[in-house]
C-alpha cells in the first residue's frame, strides 16, 4: 500500500509540474490594461535598488520589498541590499515583522537608503498558523497560543514539547523522565474524558502525526515507563513556530481529531537570497538537580537493630539469620557510600551539531538541513542516546505565481541504549553500609551471596532502534485571481524495533542459572505509516467595506500498524542471544495488526465588515473505522465572532487604548480514540501454548451501538493594547463540557469479561481563565526590555455519572469533584501508648479498610500554573531568563517509606519515630518488616493524606546570554556565542527529588548547562 500510494503522489506532481510549465510562457492569467498603457509601462520601467537598515544603522536580511497593487516583490540579502524593476509611478511597500510598513513613491530615484522604524507588536503582520489557513494575530477569531523559534532555539532540549513548558497558557507539561529518549504528558485545557488520554492532534507541516508510544511495557517500563516519545524525532531547531488551538473556533475544522486540542509545529523554509551555509556548535552537561538527605550509617544500623528488637528477633548472632539482615550482621559496620552519587551522580554529555544551507531566487527556494547528536546520562555504564536527522524543504512559483509547490521532507534515525531499570530506586533504598560494587580482581561483588549489586542492571540491556520519516507536498493554483485550489499530500512512517536482554550473568551466582536456563531476549518490532490526502479549494473576495474568505475541502486518510513482541529462552551462551534461532523457546507475546481509516468533509466561512466585526463559521464532518455501522460520522462546527472596538471612530486616535478586541465561540468537536476494532468481537493468542496448541482467547464482544464522543466549548475573551501597543493583556474565560463518554460498562463475571466497551452518559466539564501579558518596558536604539507573563487557572470536575455508585468506577470519582482525585484514608497520626498508625474511621465499624473508610479526598489537578520570562538587549548582548511556576499537589516520600527499619535506607525525617510510651512523634515505631500485624497500618498510612503535601514550586526553567559579533568586525560572517541553561533551580517545599515527578524510582529532569556557537556565511 506504501508503495502504490507513493507512486499514486509522485505521478500527480510530476503531471502537474508539466502542465504548469507548459502553460508558463503563454502568460494564460495577467490583469486586465489597456494596450497603450501596457506599452507606456513597459517602457517606463527601470531597475531600482537600495538597503535598508534598522534603527541602529544595521543592514537587516529578509526584509520583503513589493510593488504596491502588484505580485512583483524581492527581499533584501544579508547586507540589507534589493534591486527590483519599476517604474515612476510605482509605490514600493517595506514590510518586516517587528517594524512599521512604509510605502515610499519610486519617482525618478534610483537608489534608495530606507530605514525601519520599530513597531512594537506590529498585529497585523503577526501571523498565525492556524491549521487550513493563515490569520493575523489582531484579526484571529480563535484562541491559539504560539511560540517562535526564536524562544525554541534558546533552550537546550530533545523534544518539542519541553521547549513549550510554561510558555502557553492554557497548556500544562509534564516530563515523565529524566533519562533520554523519554516522554512528556500534556494536557491542554484539563482532562476531558474518563478513559480516554489527553494527548492533542498533532499536525506537522500539514501532516497528522502519531504521538502514542510503539514502545512495549515488558521490554521498557523499568526505564522509562513504556513512553519513548515519538515527537524526539524532530529536531527542535528545524522549527520555525508551533501553534496551539484551544477553543472551538480553532478546534472544530480538525472535528474528532481536535477534542484534546491541536499542536500545529511548523519546519524552517528557504528565503531568496544567495545561497546561505548556516552552522550551529554545542555541548551540554547535565546532572540531577536535587538529592535526598538520606540517613548515615550510623543513624541507618541504629534504627535497624531496634527494628529487629521490636520484631521480636532477639537471637540475632544465629546463622540463619544471615541471609534477612546481612547489613547488621556481616557487612562493615563502619563503611558508608552516598548511593545518590554513586549511581545518579555523574555527569551527562550532549554534543549536538547542526548544518544547514538554504537560499534561492525569486522562484524557488531551498533548505537543506543536517543535524547529529551525542548523548550520555548521569548512570555509570557507556548507556548513551544518538540522533540522526535531516530536513529538506523546497518551495517553487512560477512567473506569473499562479502556480505555487511546496516540499518537506524529514528523516531522523534514533538509536538509544539504556540500562534495563532506572537505577535512581537504588540510589535512593540501598543501605549506605553496602558492600563495594566491585571485588579485588574488578568483577561485581556480589558479598558471599548476600548483597544484589545494582550495577548487575547494567548487564540487562534495553536497546532502541527508531526510524521516522514525515514528507509533505502543498500545490496551489489560482484558477482565478480569487479562487485557488490547493492540495496537501502527506506521508509518514514510524518504525520502532526494540529489545531487552537479560543474561544470566546479571542475577546472584548463588542462584545458579546458566544461558540456558535463565538468559533471555525480549524484541519488539513496530510500524506505523499513515498517508493522507486533502483537496481544497479557497474563495476570497471584497465588496468595498465587506470581506469574504470561504474555504471547502476533504480528507483521505489511512493510518496502519504493525506490532510484533517475542520472547525468546534458553541459549548455548550469551553471545548469540541476539540469534533468536538459536534459542530453546520463542513465545509470541504480542502480535497485532491493525488499520483504521478516516475521511472528513470540512469547510470554513470568514466575513469581515469594515475591519472590526468578524464572524468565523466552521463545519466538519468526519467518519471513523472504529465505530460500527450507522455509528461511523459525526457533524462538528463552531462559530466566532470579534468585534475589534478600536477601530471604531471614538477610540481610533486613543494615546492609552491603542487596540481592543472582544471576542467569542462556540462549538463541538469529538472523539474517536478508543483503539481500533472495539466494536467487533476479537479474539487474541495469548502467546503462552496449552500441550503444544497455541491458545486463542476472546478479547472483545460485539457492539455497533456506541458513537462518538463530544465535546462542547464556549469561550469569551478580551484582548487590550495600551500605550501603542507596548502592554499587550489577553484574557479569557473558557468553558467545555465533554459527554457521551466512550468508557467500559462493567458486566457480570459470568459474561467472561469486565466491561463492554459504549457510550456513557457521563459529563466532564473544565473552566477556568486564561491570562497573557506581553510588555515591551523600554525600546530604545541600544536596549530593550521586554516582559512576558501567562498564567492559567483551571478547573475540572465531574458533572454527571449516572450509576456512578454502582460502577467499578465508585472508588475512584466522586461527582462534582475533579477526575484527578485519590480516594484515601485519613490519618491522625501516631498513637503515643502504642506507636502505630491511627486513621479516621468514617463507618464507625470498628474496622479500617478500603470498602468504607478510604473517603478523604485530594486533588492533584494544578490550581494554577503559568510562567515568567525577560529578554534584555543591550547592543550585541542578549540576556533571557524564563520562570515556570505552578500551585498543585502531589505524593510525598511517605507514598513509599513510613516504617524506619526496614532494609533500605530512608530520609532523615524517619529519626522522628516513636521509641516510648507517651512520644508524640511523626512516624511510628521501628520495624523490620518481620512483624505482619503492623503491615496494615504501614499501608494505609502510605495510601492516607499523609503521603500527600504541597508540591507547589518556583523553576527557572531556561535561562540564555547571547553575544553576536559586530558586522564590522567581521563583515562576510555572522557569528554568535552563546550560554544556555536549563532547569537550573526550583524553589520549593517539597520533599522529594522534583515537585512535578513525585516518584522515587524514575530518574528527575535534569539541570543542564549549554555552551555553542553558531556561525553563517
Amino acid at each position: 500500500m506504501k508503495n502504490t500510494f507513493v507512486n499514486k503522489v509522485m505521478r500527480l506532481l510530476i503531471y502537474v509540474l508539466c502542465v504548469t510549465f507548459a502553460l508558463e510562457p503563454y502568460n494564460v492569467w495577467s490583469y486586465p490594461l489597456t494596450n497603450s498603457l501596457t506599452i507606456n509601462l513597459l517602457q517606463q520601467k527601470q531597475e531600482i535598488s537600495g538597503h535598508i537598515l534598522d534603527g541602529n544603522g544595521i543592514p537587516v536580511l529578509g526584509v520583503n520589498v513589493h510593488i504596491k497593487s502588484s505580485l512583483l516583490g524581492t527581499y533584501t540579502n544579508e547586507d540589507g541590499a534589493f534591486s527590483i524593476v519599476a517604474d515612476p509611478s510605482d509605490i514600493l511597500v517595506i514590510s518586516y515583522l517587528g517594524f512599521k510598513t512604509l510605502e515610499i513613491e519610486v519617482g525618478l530615484k534610483k537608489q534608495f537608503t530606507i530605514t525601519l522604524k520599530e513597531d512594537i507588536t506590529a498585529l497585523d503582520v503577526v501571523n498565525i498558523n492556524a491549521g487550513y489557513y493563515a490569520v493575523s494575530e489582531k484579526e484571529r477569531t480563535g484562541n491559539i497560543a504560539k511560540i517562535d523559534s526564536k524562544i525554541i532555539e534558546k533552550q537546550p532540549v530533545n523534544n518539542p514539547l519541553a521547549a513549550m513548558q510554561g510558555h502557553m497558557s492554557g497548556v500544562n507539561i509534564v516530563q515523565s523522565t529524566g533519562v533520554p529518549g523519554g516522554g512528556y504528558n500534556i494536557e491542554i485545557r484539563g482532562k476531558n474524558f474518563i478513559n480516554s488520554g489527553t494527548d492533542p492532534l498533532f499536525i506537522v507541516d500539514g501532516v497528522p502525526y502519531g504521538s502514542e508510544s510503539l514502545g512495549s511495557v515488558a521490554i521498557s517500563a523499568g526505564i522509562n515507563q513504556g513512553n519513548t516519545s515519538p515527537l524526539n524525532a524532530i529536531n527542535s531547531n528545524d522549527i520555525e513556530s508551533i501553534e496551539v488551538l484551544k477553543d472551538a473556533d480553532a478546534t472544530a475544522i480538525y472535528g474528532s481529531r481536535a477534542a484534546n486540542g491541536v499542536v500545529l509545529i511548523t519546519t524552517k523554509k528557504g528565503k531568496e537570497g544567495k545561497t546561505r551555509f548556516n552552522l550551529n556548535m554545542n555541548s551540554s552537561l547535565g546532572r540531577v538537580s536535587n538529592f535526598l538527605d538520606l540517613l548515615d550509617t550510623e543513624q541507618y544500623l541504629t534504627i535497624r537493630r531496634e527494628a529487629i528488637n521490636n520484631d521480636g528477633r532477639f537471637d540475632i548472632d544465629n546463622p540463619a539469620y544471615d541471609f534477612i539482615w546481612p547489613d547488621v550482621k556481616t557487612w562493615d559496620q563502619n563503611r558508608y557510600t552516598d548511593w545518590q552519587e554513586e549511581l545518579i551522580g555523574g555527569t551527562s554529555y550532549r554534543n549536538n551539531m547542526q548544518l544547514s544551507v538554504s537560499g534561492g531566487g525569486a522562484q524557488t527556494q531551498f533548505l537543506i538541513s543536517g543535524t547529529h547528536q551525542n548523548e550520555t546520562t548521569v548512570f555509570p555504564g557507556d548507556s548513551r542516546y544518538k540522533k540522526t536527522s535531516i530536513h529538506t524543504n523546497m518551495n517553487h512559483k512560477t512567473k506569473n505565481e499562479r502556480f505555487n509547490i511546496h516540499m518537506s521532507t524529514m528523516y531522523t534515525i534514533e538509536d538509544n541504549r539504556l540500562p534495563r531499570l532506572d537505577l535512581t530506586g537504588e540510589a535512593y533504598t540501598l543501605e549506605p553500609n553496602a558492600p563495594a560494587l566491585y571485588d579485588e580482581n574488578g568483577a561485581l561483588n556480589w558479598e558471599n551471596n548476600t548483597f544484589d549489586n545494582p550495577l548487575a542492571l547494567l548487564e540487562e540491556t534495553y536497546q532502541t532502534d527508531i526510524h521516522t520519516l514525515i514528507m509533505n507536498a502543498g500545490l496551489s493554483f489560482k484558477i482565478l485571481p480569487s479562487l485557488e485550489l490547493k492540495a496537501n499530500l502527506g506521508y509518514n512512517n514510524y518504525q520502532f524495533n526494540s529489545y531487552r536482554l537479560l543474561p544470566n550473568t546479571s542475577r546472584n551466582p548463588s542462584f545458579g542459572f546458566t544461558p540456558e536456563s535463565y538468559s533471555n531476549i525480549t524484541t519488539n518490532d513496530s510500524d506505523r505509516q499513515s498517508w493522507i490526502v486533502e483537496p481544497q479549494l479557497n474563495w476570497k473576495k471584497q465588496w468595498n467595506l465587506f470581506k469574504i474568505d470561504a474555504l471547502v475541502g476533504t480528507t483521505f486518510q489511512q493510518q496502519s500498524m504493525e506490532q510484533l513482541v517475542l520472547n525468546a529462552r534458553g541459549f548455548p551462551n550469551n553471545n548469540l542471544m541476539q540469534n533468536l534461532a538459536a534459542a530453546n523457546s520463542i513465545q509470541v507475546r504480542e502480535d497485532v495488526t491493525s488499520i483504521y481509516a478516516y475521511q472528513a468533509f470540512f469547510g470554513r466561512i470568514n466575513l469581515k465588515w469594515k475591519d472590526r466585526f468578524i464572524l468565523n463559521l466552521t463545519g466538519r464532518r468526519d467518519g471513523s473505522s472504529r465505530f460500527g455501522p450507522n455509528k461511523q460520522f459525526g457533524n462538528f462546527g463552531a462559530i466566532g465572532g470579534v468585534w475589534i472596538f478600536s477601530e471604531e471612530n471614538i477610540l481610533r486616535d486613543n494615546s492609552l487604548l491603542s487596540f481592543g478586541k472582544l471576542r467569542g465561540s462556540y462549538g463541538t468537536t469529538g472523539s474517536d480514540n478508543i483503539g481500533d476494532y472495539k466494536f467487533l468481537e476479537t479474539y487474541n493468542i495469548t502467546g503462552f501454548d496449552y500441550n503444544g496448541i497455541a491458545v486463542l482467547e476472546p478479547t472483545g464482544i460485539f457492539n455497533p451501538q456506541f458513537g462518538w464522543e463530544e465535546n462542547k466549548k464556549i469561550e469569551v475573551a478580551l484582548e487590550l493594547g495600551f500605550f501603542k501597543d507596548r502592554i499587550m493583556l489577553n484574557s479569557s474565560w473558557y468553558r467545555n463540557r465533554s459527554s457521551n463518554q466512550l468508557i467500559g460498562i462493567p458486566l457480570a463475571n459470568t459474561t467472561g469479561f469486565s466491561e463492554l466497551t459504549g457510550n456513557f452518559d457521563a459529563t466532564v466539564e473544565n473552566s477556568g481563565f486564561e491570562f497573557d501579558l506581553n510588555l515591551v518596558p523600554i525600546a530604545n536604539a541600544n536596549f530593550k526590555w521586554s516582559t512576558v507573563f501567562n498564567i492559567s487557572i483551571p478547573k475540572n470536575k465531574l458533572i454527571a455519572f449516572p450509576g456512578l455508585e454502582s460502577s467499578t468506577f465508585a472508588n475512584q470519582f466522586i461527582i462534582g469533584q475533579p477526575l484527578a482525585i485519590k480516594r484515601l484514608y485519613h490519618a491522625l497520626g501516631v498513637d503515643p501508648s502504642t506507636g502505630i498508625y491511627q486513621f479516621e474511621d468514617y463507618n464507625g465499624d470498628g474496622i479500617i479498610n478500603s470498602s468504607g473508610d478510604r473517603n478523604w479526598t485530594e486533588d492533584f489537578s494544578p490550581v494554577f500554573y503559568g510562567g515568567l520570562g525577560n529578554t534584555l538587549s543591550y547592543k550585541e548582548f542578549t540576556l533571557d531568563f524564563f520562570f515556570q511556576f505552578k500551585k498543585q499537589r502531589a505524593f510525598n516520600t511517605k507514598s513509599l517509606q513510613v516504617a524506619p527499619g526496614y532494609r533500605r535506607n530512608v530520609p532523615v525525617d524517619l529519626l522522628d519515630y516513636w521509641q516510648n510510651s507517651g512520644d508524640n512523634t511523626e512516624y511510628m515505631l521501628a520495624t523490620g518488616g518481620l512483624n505482619s500485624s503492623l503491615s496494615p497500618s504501614i499501608s494505609y498510612q502510605t495510601t492516607s493524606n499523609a503521603a500527600v503535601s504541597d508540591a507547589s514550586f518556583i523553576r527557572l526553567r531556561n535561562i540564555s546570554l547571547t553575544y553576536k559579533v559586530p558586522k564590522s568586525t567581521i563583515p562576510d560572517l555572522d557569528l554568535s556565542f552563546y550560554l544556555q541553561g536549563q532547569n537550573l533551580f526550583t524553589m520549593t517545599g517539597y520533599d522529594g527529588p522534583d515537585p512535578e515527578m513525585s516518584s522515587l524510582i524514575i530518574l528527575p529532569p535534569l539541570r543542564q548547562i549549554t555552551i555553542g556557537a553558531q556561525i553563517g556565511f
